[in-house]
C-alpha cells in the first residue's frame, strides 16, 4: 500500500508538492479551502472582462535552467507555450518625461543617459551589474541544506558574477540606491516599482531577470497557468478537494497523523505537508505551540519584518489608451488611513486578447500597501470598507484621466481590492504578496522546510525562502518531498 501525503492548501507550493509526491511513488491528497485551487496565482472574471491577479513576469522561461524545467514539469509552461509581445520592464512619467527600463538593457542605457547626463556614470554601473545579475539563477534541484560541496561549485560557476552584484548592492536598500542619482525622474525610476525598503540587488536582480531572458508573460494568464498544473496534478492520479478548509494538523506523540477539516472530518496520512502561510500554520493550524522564535519576532516587528500589499483597481477601456505596459505616474495625494499617497501605478492588459472584448482592454491600477495600511483597512466596518473603496476607486480615476486625457468618458469600474481580499482569500499574513520584504542589516529568516517539535510535518510556500513569489513556491513543493525520501533514505532526484 502507498503512502499517503496530504498537502493543506492548494496554492502553487500545494499543486508542487503534490506532483512531485507522486512522481516520487506515494498518493496525493490536496485539501483547499477555496472553491478553486492556485492560491494568489488566480485571476477571475467581471463584466465579460478577465482580471489577472499574479503574473506581472514568471521567472523561469528560460529553457536552459534548471527552473524551466521545474515549470515544465508541472504542467505550467513547456516548448511550445506562448508569450506576450512586451517589451519593457515598466516606464515611469514625471514632469512630461517618461524613463523606461526595457528588456534590451543597451537601450535603457543608451535613452537613460541621454534622459540624465549628470547620472552617466551611476546609470552605467547600474547596467554592467544588471548584466553580472543575468547569471543569478534560484537553486531548484534540491534544498540548499541537502546540498554538497559538488552541488556549491557547480551553482558557484553558474553564478560567477553575482558576488560583484552583492559588493555593490547587497548591503543597500532601494531609497540609498536612488540618492546615488540626482535626476528626479531616475531617482523616481529607481525606487518607485518595489518598497524603496528593498535591498537594492533585488531590483538589480529583477530587472536582470526580463533583460536575461529569463522573465516572461506567458499567454493566458495566472488563472490558466494555474489550470494546467491542476490538470497535470489529476492526470497523475492525484486528489483536489475544493472547499474544503483545514481547522488543524492532528499532532499524536510528537507526529503529524494527518489534519481535520472545518467539517470535523478527519483525515489520517503518512505525512503533512503544510502549503498554507506560515502565519497560519504556525498560528490556527498548530495552535501556536511551535511557533520558531525568530519567526515569533518577525510577526511582532513590522519594521524590521514589513510586508508589502496593494490597493487595486481594475478598469475596462477602450484601446485608444496610449499607455504600454506598467506606467508609474505622480498624482494628487490620494489618502488611506493616515498615509497619503502620490504615486500610482497602472498597468495595460492589452497584449492579452483574451482578457477583453475586442477593441477593448483591462487597465489595473495599484497603490502600494503596508503593515499601517493593511491595520487601517482592518478597522473598519462592513459599511465603511465598501463605501472607502468606491470613493477610492473613483478618486484613482480621476487622477488617470488627469494623466492621460483620452481616458476621458471611457473608463468603466470593474471591480477593486485591498489587502483584506488577499487574507480573506488565500490567508495571506497582512495581506502579503510575497514574503517579508528583504531589508539590508536585518538577519533572514531561516527554515528548513520542517516544524521542530513535530515529526512528519512539512512545510512548502512561498514563506519557506526570501523573497518569496511563484518561483519559490514551485520550489519548496519539491523540497518538502524531497525531505520526506531523504527521511526514507531514498533517492531524493525526482
Amino acid at each position: 500500500m502507498k503512502k499517503k501525503i496530504v498537502i493543506a492548501g492548494g496554492g502553487i507550493g500545494g499543486l508542487s508538492a503534490g506532483i512531485y509526491a507522486l512522481k516520487a511513488g506515494y498518493d496525493a491528497e490536496i485539501y483547499e479551502k477555496n472553491p478553486v485551487a492556485g492560491g494568489e496565482c488566480m485571476g477571475w472574471n467581471r463584466k465579460g472582462f478577465h482580471i489577472d491577479n499574479c503574473i506581472h513576469w514568471l521567472t523561469g522561461t528560460d529553457s536552459g535552467t534548471s527552473l524551466w524545467q521545474l515549470w515544465k514539469t508541472l504542467g505550467a509552461i513547456d516548448e511550445n507555450t506562448g508569450y506576450a509581445k512586451t517589451d519593457k520592464f515598466y516606464t515611469c512619467r514625471l514632469d512630461g518625461k517618461e524613463a523606461t527600463l526595457w528588456k534590451d538593457r543597451d537601450r535603457t542605457e543608451r535613452e537613460l543617459v541621454a534622459l540624465a547626463p549628470e547620472d552617466e556614470s551611476e546609470i552605467r554601473r547600474m547596467i554592467q551589474h544588471v548584466r553580472f545579475a543575468e547569471s543569478c539563477s534560484i537553486p531548484v534541484e534540491k534544498p540548499l541544506d541537502m546540498m554538497g560541496v559538488g552541488d556549491y561549485i557547480k551553482m558557484g560557476k553558474s553564478m560567477a558574477n553575482m558576488p560583484k552584484v552583492m559588493k555593490e548592492y547587497g548591503d543597500i536598500d532601494l531609497n540609498e540606491l536612488a540618492e546615488r542619482f540626482h535626476s528626479p525622474l531616475m531617482k523616481m525610476l529607481i525606487k518607485d516599482y518595489m518598497p524603496a525598503e528593498y535591498t537594492a540587488y533585488s531590483f538589480i536582480v529583477s530587472y536582470a531577470t526580463m533583460t536575461g531572458g529569463n522573465g516572461e508573460i506567458p499567454l493566458g494568464g495566472s488563472l490558466a497557468m494555474t489550470n494546467r498544473i491542476i490538470e497535470r496534478f489529476k492526470s497523475m492520479g492525484g486528489r483536489l478537494f475544493t472547499n474544503a478548509p483545514v481547522k488543524s494538523i492532528i499532532v499524536e506523540k510528537g507526529a503529524a497523523k494527518g489534519i481535520e477539516l472545518e467539517n470535523g472530518e478527519k483525515i489520517t496520512a503518512g505525512a503533512v505537508i503544510s502549503a498554507v502561510d506560515t502565519s497560519l500554520l504556525y498560528g490556527r493550524l498548530l495552535g501556536g505551540a511551535y511557533t520558531p522564535k525568530d519567526w515569533a519576532g518577525a510577526y511582532g516587528s513590522s519594521s524590521d519584518y514589513p510586508v508589502m500589499s496593494g490597493f487595486q483597481v481594475a478598469f475596462a477601456a477602450d484601446n485608444g489608451f496610449s499607455g504600454d505596459g506598467t506606467i508609474f505616474f505622480g498624482c494628487d495625494p490620494i489618502k488611506i488611513g493616515s498615509r497619503s499617497f502620490d504615486m500610482i501605478s497602472v498597468k495595460n492588459y492589452g497584449y492579452e486578447k483574451s482578457f477583453a472584448p475586442e477593441g477593448r482592454t483591462v487597465l489595473q491600477t495599484n497603490i502600494s500597501q503596508y503593515d499601517e495600511d493593511y491595520l487601517y483597512w482592518k478597522s473598519l466596518s462592513k459599511e465603511e470598507y465598501k463605501a472607502r473603496k468606491q470613493e477610492l476607486a473613483d478618486g484613482i480615476a480621476k487622477r488617470l484621466i488627469k494623466e492621460f486625457p483620452e481616458l476621458d468618458g471611457r473608463l468603466e469600474l470593474l471591480d477593486c481590492w485591498t489587502p483584506l481580499t488577499y487574507e480573506r482569500y488565500c490567508g495571506a499574513y497582512h495581506g502579503a504578496y510575497m514574503a517579508f520584504i528583504t531589508k539590508p542589516g536585518v538577519k533572514k529568516l531561516k527554515c528548513d522546510g520542517t516544524v521542530r517539535g513535530v515529526k512528519d510535518l512539512y512545510i512548502a510556500g512561498q514563506w519557506i525562502m526570501s523573497p518569496g513569489g511563484l518561483p519559490v513556491a514551485a520550489a519548496s513543493g519539491k523540497f518538502a518531498v524531497q525531505r520526506i525520501l531523504k527521511k526514507e533514505k531514498r533517492p531524493i532526484d525526482i
